[in-house]
């Protein structure tokens, strides 16, 4: 199957381009196990890379001509621009993502002496938060570092990533998507402190466990979602804390230093954003613990915690993710189920025994399209590698 596709993207590619065979390059998705919402307020989060993602076959030409085509948006056709017009054009859609890489790999002074051809195909759900958008941005990081021979520390490209999806994009995203993409590890999550950009690799021993993704193919785009509007709660909250604590950041937090200096929150919706903020960046950080002592069973616990914050405190599940996720806290061989991404809409995941998977997926199912009128889709995950070019 996989040389399969492999070789479809290869002809696909010589189809279009006429130019010959082209370079494999492949970024993962990402996961985030948990720590949700807690990146940009200078906590930890602890994804892990899967093994779906985006594939790019790429060659170089001998003008400044750039031609991108994606087999995901087939109506938008071949997107042409030259290394001379790096501007953001809303015509340009999805291409956007790789051309704002190219603007900023050229800005930090990489030399990208030509254009380029290259399609790209992504198997990731297109809206469903496991990180298609930073999946692109990678992809075609490690394509520009391998077919012009640059030399690029792992984690600057990560942040030119990031860069991409705040300067260019528009998104006021973390470095959480980026980093897990860039940086994953074949069977291992990675406990990131979003702050100091500090890393540990967690083996995540999933003996006869497999983590199943739950798509409630309820779209939701981040630019357009109140994401943005959380972020400035908890930029408030954080002024308002800075008032009675030395912090740069809700993430250096306590829950008894908050429990004790909340009051000085003046908006009760305020106080409970900051609180998930909190208690969510703890709860990653014992997980990481938890999964050391090889204790699954309280990791899980703190999986359902997590999504009962981001309900509750947080507010950004919606009835989708909760249907999903009530439903499967329901059923036999459940280690833990919670909301994953950004939450209003996207994906959850829940950890559920082997031999429990068909009737889980049928069970959840059923529960799910019964209550919200359409189905979800479900996907067992695989912990994969970072992005790399396919040799």
């Amino acid at each position: 199957m996989y040389q399969q596709l492999l070789q479809t993207l290869q002809s696909s590619f010589h189809d279009l381009f006429h130019n010959g065979e082209g370079r494999i390059f492949f970024a993962p998705g990402r996961i985030n196990l948990i720590g949700e919402h807690t990146d940009y307020n200078g906590g930890h989060v602890f994804p892990c890379a899967i093994t779906f993602g985006t594939y790019a076959v790429a060659k170089q030409r001998e003008d400044n001509l750039v031609r991108l085509y994606s087999m995901n948006f087939e109506d938008k056709g071949i997107i042409e621009f030259s290394l001379d017009e790096l501007e953001y054009n809303k015509k340009h859609d999805w291409a956007n993502y790789p051309k704002g890489m190219l603007k900023f790999m050229k800005e930090a002074g990489f030399s990208i002496a030509t254009g380029v051809d290259v399609l790209y195909y992504g198997n990731i759900p297109n809206g469903a938060g496991l990180s298609s958008s930073a999946s692109i941005e990678l992809v075609t990081g490690v394509m520009l570092e391998k077919l012009f021979k640059l030399t690029i520390d792992r984690i600057e490209l990560v942040k030119i990533g990031k860069k991409v999806e705040n300067e260019f994009i528009g998104v006021n995203s973390g470095i959480m998507d980026q980093f897990a993409i860039g940086m994953g590890k074949e069977g291992n999550g990675i406990l990131l402190d979003c702050q100091t950009l500090a890393y540990e690799y967690a083996p995540i021993e999933l003996d006869n466990k497999k983590i199943i993704i739950m798509n409630t193919n309820k779209r939701r785009e981040l630019a357009d979602s109140k994401y943005n509007e959380r972020r400035d709660e908890c930029e408030q909250a954080l002024t308002e804390l800075q008032s009675v604590v030395n912090i740069q950041s809700l993430g250096e937090l306590s829950e008894e230093e908050f429990e004790v200096n909340k009051h000085v929150i003046a908006s009760p919706v305020v106080q409970k954003r900051a609180k998930h903020a909190v208690y969510e960046n703890q709860r990653t950080i014992k997980a990481l613990q938890e999964l050391k002592l090889g204790d699954i069973a309280a990791f899980g616990l703190l999986v359902n915690q997590s999504h009962i914050s981001l309900r509750d405190d947080y507010e950004v599940t919606g009835i989708e993710l909760d249907t999903l996720v009530e439903a499967a806290w329901e059923q036999p061989g459940v280690t833990g189920a919670r909301m994953t991404g950004a939450g209003f809409g996207g994906c959850a995941i829940a950890i559920v025994d082997t031999d429990q998977v068909d009737s889980f997926i049928k069970s959840v199912g059923d529960t799910y399209k019964d209550k919200i009128g359409y189905d979800a889709t479900f996907y067992v995950a695989s912990i994969g590698n970072g992005a790399q070019e396919i040799i």
